[in-house]
């Protein structure tokens, strides 16, 4: 009796042995499907597919058009999607494109973490996937593509403290969802940290913009104000949207005009409230550079041809390989020679409804 317990013993330690080499075999197997190489196609049609976050924001609307006139100059074909702020929309559109036959995905994440999932299944189909603009965390991307973003905190940091190198600073961020965001605070605190160690400057009030939005912005601004009774003597605004919020709130109070504030994105609105002396500065992301570089790589890719990528930007699992473009300053005396030299925007839309 005892001889045959001992046999039953050592059947379950080997079953439960067996059980673990299976289990790391899986993880294994998990691991290399993800780096599988790219689908051949049997016809010569490149089809890409665009997982955008949002369609909301002027910016965003210009990388559409862009991203596709780029794309089809190229010969491919361009699937356009967009979740809007939408996490589980955001993958189930993915997984939609995955499924319809594409050769490549570029994706916008909205969510820098939850956009793993849609890396990891587009490689279980052999399919590549490129970050456009937005970094994606803890996943095995396999190109990144943006301007280097944590320059353009320290081109707003660089542009306010030139004019307040001494005083209470609030800094709006943008969506703590968004790697940018945190890349772009990165570069602000890059500039101000001897100022603040100093003692010259005071951070009064700092927070994130929920999903970037002016509104969002607006309140945090409202916030900081009621705070600190009005006590504030410059701005750090993510973007030109969330600027936009924060100069609709010291409007209110009489403070706009007054307070420097810096944007970023060289929005419309914002380039125009540069001219009306409500904004300070913002930072150009010239888009069309971005869309034709992402757009002959992506095209490149998905033909199987090797890219060039010196960089490397660690997204939390990986040491990506990137590409990371430069973005240009821009304040009310280069104006002419930047946007409008580019045709990003027209003299007459930008003077349009004010006082040159």
């Amino acid at each position: 009796m005892k001889r045959k317990a001992i046999i039953l013993w050592f059947l379950v330690i080997a079953s439960f042995l067996i059980a673990c080499t299976d289990t790391q075999k899986l993880q294994q197997e998990t691991d290399e499907q993800e780096k599988i190489t790219p689908l051949v196609k049997d016809d010569d049609s490149i089809r890409i597919g665009f997982s955008m976050d949002t369609l909301l924001e002027e910016r965003w609307l210009r990388d559409r058009d862009l991203f596709k006139e780029e794309v089809e100059s190229l010969g491919a074909e361009v699937k356009i999607v967009a979740a809007n702020g939408d996490d589980a929309l955001q993958i189930s559109q993915a997984e939609a494109l995955i499924s319809s036959g594409i050769d490549l995905l570029v994706i916008v994440p909205h969510n820098a973490e939850a956009t793993a999932a849609i890396v990891h299944k587009a490689h279980l189909a052999g399919i590549q996937v490129i970050a456009y603009d937005r970094l994606v965390k803890n996943a095995n991307l396999d190109l990144y593509v943006s301007f280097d973003n944590e320059q353009v905190g320290e081109m707003q940091a660089k542009a306010i403290t030139a004019i307040v190198p001494k005083g209470n600073y609030v800094i709006i961020g943008g969506a703590i969802t968004d790697n940018n965001a945190h890349l772009l605070k990165k570069g602000v605190f890059n500039v101000l940290r001897p100022y603040i160690e100093r003692g010259d400057i005071n951070i009064v009030y700092d927070q994130w913009t929920k999903d970037w939005t002016p509104a969002n912005a607006k309140t945090n601004m409202e916030e900081a104000l009621h705070t600190t009774k009005g006590q504030i003597d410059a701005v750090i605004a993510a973007n030109d949207a969330t600027a936009g919020g924060v100069i609709q709130a010291l409007a209110a109070k009489g403070l706009a005009g007054i307070v420097p504030v810096a944007g970023q994105d060289a929005d419309l609105a914002g380039v125009q409230r540069i001219v009306s002396g409500d904004q300070t500065m913002t930072v150009y992301k010239p888009i069309r550079m971005l869309t034709q570089e992402v757009a002959k790589l992506a095209v490149a890719m998905a033909k199987g041809e090797e890219v060039p990528a010196f960089q490397k930007v660690n997204n939390g699992k990986i040491e990506v390989p990137s590409v990371l473009l430069s973005p240009i300053a821009v304040n009310v005396h280069n104006i002419e020679s930047t946007v409008i030299a580019d045709g990003f925007h027209s003299s007459e839309d930008i003077y349009k409804d004010t006082s040159k």
